[in-house]
C-alpha cells in the first residue's frame, strides 16, 4: 500500500500559492512581491521542494539552510558580506550554502525552482522553513 509519502509529486499539479514580502528591516530597496508554490514538505520539516517567484527588489538574506536553485526566468544577483556576487539568469542552477550572509537581488522580475535541506542537530524539531529568497 502507498502513503502519501512514498506517492511521486507533480509540480505539475495545482498547489496553493502562498504571497509574502521580505522582512520590513532586511529590505533594501524596491518593493518585491515574492509567491511560494511548495509542492512537497518530507514529515520530518527539513526538505522542500517547490517553485518561487519574485518581482525586482532587494533585501538581505541569512541562510541556515542549504538550498538548490534553478532559474526558470528573470535574472538575479547574489551578493555575499565580503562584496563578491553571482548572477543568475534562466537556465542557471546553483547551491546556496547554510551560512551564507549577504543580499539577494532581484534584478528581472524571476522564477525557480528550489530544493531546500535544513539539516538538524539530533533530538531537535523544526517549525517549517520555507525559502527566503
Amino acid at each position: 500500500m502507498k502513503t502519501s509519502q512514498s506517492r511521486i509529486i507533480s509540480f505539475r499539479d495545482p498547489v496553493s500559492a502562498e504571497a509574502t514580502t521580505p522582512v520590513a528591516k532586511d529590505l533594501l530597496s524596491g518593493k518585491p512581491q515574492l509567491t511560494l508554490w511548495n509542492h512537497y514538505t518530507d514529515p520530518s520539516n527539513q526538505f522542500f521542494a517547490g517553485v518561487w517567484a519574485s518581482t525586482r527588489g532587494k533585501w538581505r538574506v541569512h541562510y541556515v539552510e542549504h538550498e538548490f536553485c534553478c532559474m526558470t526566468e528573470g535574472r538575479v544577483r547574489i551578493t555575499d558580506t565580503a562584496g563578491e556576487h553571482w548572477e543568475f539568469a534562466t537556465g542557471d542552477s546553483f547551491i546556496v550554502p547554510g551560512g551564507f550572509e549577504g543580499t539577494w537581488e532581484v534584478l528581472e522580475d524571476c522564477r525557480k525552482f528550489y530544493v531546500i535541506f535544513h539539516s538538524l542537530p539530533a533530538g531537535h524539531a523544526l517549525q517549517s522553513k520555507r525559502p527566503q529568497a
